[in-house]
């Protein structure tokens, strides 16, 4: 539903200013940057960022949402859930960075005592004092505050004996003052957010997610960019128990779904399949052939959920299917646009990135993987789309298909109240075929 917006300020109603609050419970600051870039769509995009924000948070005291200039301030009902609202807020993209502001009562002697209780614990040679007015009703201007603020935590500093200097250019703490409707705002610590745009800005796309550490962080970037994601696991059923790839697309869903709020994962069933690939074409086009099975049922489900494109993890080179002629190969069975958003990644890259996500020691976990089943001695590196059509005449290429998406189960996913929630896998409709998914 979308939001009801203000006439007169362009902003959501729902983050209007307000002017009180309770002064003992801190402010979170949000900042955000790429968002100045859309111009016209600014509000759009906005709008999502505060509707991340506030689905993060739910289960949190939260008094208000506002959006005084150019920053949300989230106003806690409870200063004891600070550490977890921030835990939240720091996977929301669409934000630069943020921090915890104390709230000092709309006159300077106490806007100075604030500033010094934020700074004076601090080690530091320099600093300076930077104030935004969003309130151009409080009586001092912005230089005026910072006169005045720097001058009294200069003489604090003196007296207790410390060497320290204002330095404008690049001080080594800065002393933020926020001046808003509410109560005044100090802040001494910015803390990096995730960046990128806000989610469900971008379009709805299908990631192949493997289980291995590529695709999951290939997810990752492409929800980043402001993509909704949902996924597809081709999966062996012949593993023995506590084997199967089903945990592990599971967990890195799981994993995932907190920077989106809902995701589906359909699970196919692949070995079957495989052999049939294994018995009729030719062993070195194996996997080229795998690869562009799972790239047509892939997008068989990508339309049937109105996506636009499909998402995979391949990285160029990585592996003997992943050569440049294989890939454009592979490719041409597609009709949709395929975004590979690490083809230009090293392991190495993908690999810490996977850590810094959570998903490292959920793709480093055992599990049957169908895709090296049947894998031939020698690989094809220089494949041609001819080549493997070629080779697809000896299959009977719309039955796999069909036999792939009669075996589907969907798993939905949710992210609310701070938790994940999984339901139970279910099938596709009863009958449904590859032309009623189409």
């Amino acid at each position: 539903m979308p939001l009801p917006y203000d006439r007169r300020s362009g902003l959501p109603a729902d983050i209007l200013p307000v002017t009180q609050t309770h002064m003992s419970n801190p402010v979170i600051v949000v900042h955000y940057h790429e968002l100045w870039l859309k111009g016209g769509n600014r509000r759009f995009f906005l709008g999502k960022l505060f509707t991340a924000l506030r689905q993060s948070l739910q289960g949190i005291s939260i008094e208000r949402i506002e959006q005084p200039g150019d920053r949300f301030l989230v106003r806690l009902g409870d200063a004891a859930l600070l550490d977890e609202a921030l835990r939240r807020v720091e996977r929301v993209f669409g934000v630069a960075y943020y921090a915890v502001a104390r709230p000092a009562e709309r006159e300077m002697e106490a806007l100075c005592r604030a500033a010094w209780d934020e700074i004076g614990p601090l080690a530091f040679a320099t600093f300076a004092v930077r104030a935004k007015r969003s309130d151009k009703t409080f009586a001092h201007s912005a230089m005026e505050i910072e006169s005045a603020v720097g001058r009294y935590l200069l003489q604090k500093l003196h007296g207790q004996g410390r060497d320290v200097r204002v330095h404008l250019k690049h001080p080594e703490v800065t002393c933020r003052i926020e001046v808003t409707p509410g109560p005044l705002l100090v802040y001494a610590q910015k803390i990096p957010g995730a960046g990128g745009l806000p989610p469900n800005t971008a379009g709805r796309m299908t990631c192949l997610l493997s289980g291995g550490f590529d695709s999951a962080v290939a997810a990752y970037h492409m929800i980043k960019r402001g993509s909704h994601l949902n996924f597809v696991h081709f999966y062996g059923t012949g593993a023995r128990p506590g084997e199967s790839s089903l945990h592990v697309a599971s967990g890195l869903v799981r994993t995932l779904v907190p920077y989106q709020f809902r995701a589906k994962l359909y699970r196919v069933p692949f070995d079957g399949i495989q052999r049939e690939i294994v018995r009729y074409a030719p062993e070195k086009l194996r996997v080229l052939l795998y690869r562009r099975m799972m790239l047509k049922i892939t997008e068989l489900i990508a339309r049937r959920s109105r996506s636009l494109a499909l998402v995979t993890g391949d990285s160029l080179g990585q592996v003997a299917s992943q050569t440049l002629r294989n890939l454009a190969a592979i490719d041409a069975v597609a009709t949709m646009p395929v975004f590979r958003p690490l083809i230009g990644t090293d392991k190495t890259e993908i690999l810490a990135t996977a850590r810094k996500i959570g998903t490292y020691d959920i793709s480093s976990e055992p599990f049957h993987d169908c895709c090296p089943v049947f894998l031939p001695r020698s690989p094809e590196l220089y494949g041609s789309a001819k080549q493997l059509a070629e080779a697809e005449n000896g299959l009977d290429v719309p039955g796999l298909i069909d036999q792939g998406i009669r075996g589907i189960t969907v798993q939905r996913f949710a992210y609310t109240d701070g938790q994940v929630h999984a339901a139970e896998p279910t099938g596709l409709r009863e009958g449904q075929s590859s032309t009623a998914v189409a």
